[in-house]
Parts: structure tokens; sequence; C-alpha cells
């Protein structure tokens, strides 16, 4: 049985709850909220026996083997660093920190404990990406383009669930991250990147628009549009350009450049991508191994986002 700790019981934090139902020995411990009113109701529906609304009270309990973080950006590396301290293998939700220097310090506590270290991106687990990852695998095709379009409409500081956030999303450290790792998942190290960023908003502080390009070492490219400024539709959409064909990833969803769809349900035991995240993590501490998605390997991507930034701000 692997017993878990669920810090951060909002929209994220639930649909991680969703998928840990449907994974065989897993045990929802703890539940760690912002509101103590939020973990109790949280905690009842779920089957936990703890909450409450420090993270502190859950490491410190022995029959927490594991914590999975969907807690504000700005918490992330403290917190991770935190549970790895405790003893506590971690999932951190994405992203892992919004300064390099935090993630080197994740990394380096990481190294220093053994422990398993993963955090969520979960472009690498959707059906729709491992499809593409596996064609790419095989030889099969080659991937000479991705365009991405990464849009919400976010001129007030509510959630995925219209609920007012207690911080402020990124462009760059959140959502770029989700394609920049992935582009380097499907075609090789980055050696190239660059960015624009237009007008920030007068009471978040961010910028509400950015366009970014890559180049990876198979010369392969990548163009990416963000926005906060977008009325619909919401979400990130994902075009490959191959030598031998073109799709489009809309999350678990798949079809060609023609619009016909691709059958993905033998890719993977489940077509969803956060089950799947999930279904590594547990995979990953129960055979004593690496995840997908450890820190080591994504910090690369936030790596290349410390540049970006540099760039922005230069």
């Amino acid at each position: 049985m692997t017993r878990i700790a669920l810090a951060g019981a909002g929209a994220f934090g639930i649909k991680h709850l969703d998928g840990l139902k449907n994974i065989p020995d897993v045990e929802i411990v703890s539940i760690i909220s912002r509101t103590a009113g939020q973990a109790a109701d949280v905690a009842a529906k779920y089957g936990a026996k703890h909450h409450s609304t420090e993270l502190a009270d859950a490491l410190a309990r022995d029959d927490v083997d594991a914590v999975i973080l969907c807690t504000p950006t700005q918490m992330h590396a403290g917190q991770t660093i935190a549970c790895l301290e405790a003893g506590k293998h971690v999932q951190v939700e994405i992203p892992l920190c919004d300064s390099l220097a935090e993630g080197e310090a994740v990394l380096a506590k990481q190294r220093e404990t053994g422990l398993v270290a993963m955090v969520g991106h979960t472009r690498r687990f959707n059906p729709s990406h491992q499809y593409i990852h596996d064609r790419i695998d095989a030889g099969e095709i080659a991937l000479q383009q991705m365009d991405v379009q990464t849009y919400f409409f976010r001129r007030k500081n509510l959630n995925a669930l219209g609920q007012p956030r207690s911080w402020t999303d990124h462009l760059l450290w959140h959502h770029a991250a989700h394609t920049v790792d992935l582009f380097a998942y499907q075609a090789g190290p980055i050696v190239q990147a660059n960015a624009l960023q237009g007008a920030r908003h007068p009471e978040l502080g961010i910028a509400m628009d950015m366009a970014i390009q890559l180049k990876s070492e198979s010369d392969a490219i990548c163009t990416l549009s963000l926005s906060f400024n977008n009325d619909g539709p919401f979400g990130t959409f994902f075009r490959y350009i191959c030598d031998n064909g073109t799709w489009i990833a809309r999350y678990d969803d798949l079809v060609t450049g023609k619009e016909e769809a691709i059958d993905l349900s033998g890719v993977a035991v489940s077509n969803n991508g956060i089950e799947l995240q999930d279904r590594e993590f547990i995979a990953a501490i129960r055979e004593g191994r690496e995840p997908s998605s450890s820190v080591g390997q994504v910090l690369p991507c936030y790596r290349v986002l410390d540049a970006l930034e540099k760039e922005l701000e230069g």
C-alpha cells in the first residue's frame, strides 16, 4: 500500500484525487488545504483520515509515504524540499519553481536524499503526445515543427473553477514550461530559444501575451503563442508537423491534420493524462527507480525558461 498526502485541494488537486482512485493499493491519508473547511470536506469525500491547513502536519505522520503538491507556484520549490527533508517521496505540480536557483536547490536535495521527486509535466503522459513519442522512438516519423497555442482568458485572478486565486499565474514559468519540456522530450535538447512579450496587466503585473521560438539539436523548431487575453476556445493545442504526417493534439485527444480521429485506446491503460502521471509516480516509488519527468529530467526546461526571462527583462 502506498499512502499519500495531497496538499492543495483546489481544481487540480481534485483531478489527482480522482486519478488516484483508479490505482490499486493507494490510500489517501491526508488532505491539506488553505482553509480548514475545504480540507475537511475533501477529506470526507475521498476517505482521508487526516486533514489540516498545514503541510507540516502531514509530513510529521508516519503513515504518509509520499506527497502530491498542488499548491501555488511560489510554494512549490520550498515545499518539495520540505517533503524530501521529511523523508517523503514527492510529486509537485508544474511548474517546479519560478526561479532557476530554486529548481537547482530541489535537484540538489533530491540527489542528497535519493527519494523519488517528480514534476507534473503532464504532456509527457497524455496519450495523444505519447502516441507521437512512440512513433518518433520507433523511427516511423521525425518531428520538423511544433506549432502550439496556449490560450486562456485570465484578466481576473480566478482559477479553473472560477474561484479567486491566492496566487498569480504566469505564462512563462507555468504555461510555457509545458511546451518547452514537451518539445525537448519529442525533438531532443533545445539549442536556441527566443521570446517576446506584450503589455503587462496593470493589476496582476504579468505579461498577458507572449511568443516563444525554440530550436532543437535535431533542427526541429517550435513556435509557441501564449495569451491570457483570448476569449475562447481555451486550452493548449499542439500541431505536430512531421516528415511523414501531421497531427493535432488537444489534451488527451489526437486527430490528423485533416481532423481524422486517432484511436488512442491501446497507448496506455488510461486515457487520462493526470491518472497516468500519478501511475508513473506510484510505480517509481514501488520499483525504486527514477520516474519520467523527474526533477533531473525536467530541469533543462527551467534553464531555458531562465534564459528567456533574462532576454525579456534585458
